[in-house]
């Protein structure tokens, strides 16, 4: 039986959002854009839905799908494209749930007029039988590749074995350079604070601002930081961390927490300061949080996909960062698209791209 929440309603109880919330946390391929309160930080550009298999009280897959209209709306006459980030939630190794979950989504995406269905689970790149899996039912290898991080989200991701005792952490996982950091920055009087709460996003702002520029990114609004805060910070999934130093800040994260993992999700450092090594302070706070609040991984996320080629420098100085820490690049299968209309997605994916080059060649 499938369980459905329309975008009109969807508003789900506290207990729905919770059993929802523990299944994607349970699931070796779980990841917080999976849970059912990431669907309002992405409104009103994208639309959430819920689409899962019940098994009992329970469930045997779940989907938070994020669909966005085509433009322009008039000329593609209501069109929509499906995308599930890091998902569906299954267990990969049951061709019957999978088989199950998919003919549940498309039924879902024929509502909606969706030409295509994208997923990008968390599932380890080269694990048996996966691609074949997908290709039975129509799959493709989307054609849509991010520059550096290969996907809409990042492929490759930089991952920490927490689980052993804080104190081997610290002197098995991370490097001795680092460690020296950590120490340095309590000596120069670098503190952390991580109780400003929704407040605080105005200070992580500031100098998410500077990085952005600094690194040349479009960076998000202070709004969305709110909403995002709005939307998670009631089931405990978001922590903002900030560190000082007499009183100025230098540097500031996000974090996502759903137990056992938790993610570094935005980060923020100013030019100043920067010899106090307030980010190694930072990050070995957040760490400990995360193992004070029962996780074993800690995911510094997204770095750049090598089977794209060169890293550009900022980049490469982060990967040396995470890499301190003890962290290891884990890579996933990637992004997969699912055509539901095989005239509109080659006029999405192919003949759109053309002709917005063509009209590019024409003004220059």
């Amino acid at each position: 039986m499938s369980l459905k929440i329309s975008p009109v309603s969807f508003n789900p109880t506290i207990e729905e959002k919770r059993k929802w919330r523990d299944f994607v946390a349970a699931s070796p391929h779980g990841d917080v854009l999976q849970c059912l309160e990431w669907g309002p930080v992405k409104k009103p550009e994208s639309q959430p839905l819920a689409v899962a298999l019940r098994n009992g009280d329970g469930f045997d897959a779940t989907a938070l799908v994020l669909k966005r209209a085509l433009p322009p709306r008039k000329a593609t006459m209501g069109r929509s494209l499906f995308y599930l980030p890091r998902g569906p939630i299954l267990d990969w190794s049951k061709p019957d749930v999978f088989e199950n979950m998919i003919e549940e989504l498309k039924a879902e995406a024929r509502k909606h007029k969706a030409i295509s269905l994208k997923i990008d689970p968390c599932v380890l790149q080269n694990t048996p039988g996966f691609k074949e899996r997908l290709a039975k039912v129509g799959f493709v290898t989307s054609p849509e590749v991010h520059p550096i991080f290969g996907g809409t989200q990042p492929r490759c991701n930089m991952k920490m074995d927490i689980s052993a005792p804080l104190d081997n952490v610290l002197s098995d996982t991370i490097s001795q350079k680092w460690r020296y950091n950590i120490r340095l920055s309590a000596k120069k009087g670098i503190r952390v604070e991580d109780n400003l709460g929704r407040d605080g996003l105005k200070i992580f702002h500031d100098i998410y601002k500077v990085t952005f520029e600094r690194n040349h990114f479009k960076g998000y609004s202070l709004a969305y930081f709110e909403k995002m805060w709005d939307a998670l910070a009631p089931s405990g999934l978001i922590k903002l961390f900030v560190s000082f130093h007499e009183g100025q800040a230098l540097s500031a994260a996000i974090c996502f927490l759903l137990p056992p993992q938790c993610w570094y999700m935005f980060g923020a450092s100013s030019n100043e300061g920067r010899n106090l090594m307030p980010n190694h302070a930072m990050q070995w706070a957040m760490i400990q949080w995360a193992k004070e609040n029962g996780c074993t991984t800690y995911d510094f996320r997204g770095v750049p996909d090598p089977e794209l080629g060169e890293i550009p420098p900022h980049e490469e100085g982060l990967v040396r960062f995470k890499s301190g820490f003890g962290a290891e690049m884990v890579c996933y299968e990637g992004e997969f698209d699912l055509p539901l209309s095989k005239s509109w997605y080659w006029l999405w994916t192919q003949g759109r791209p053309k002709l917005m080059a063509a009209v590019k060649k024409l003004k220059r």
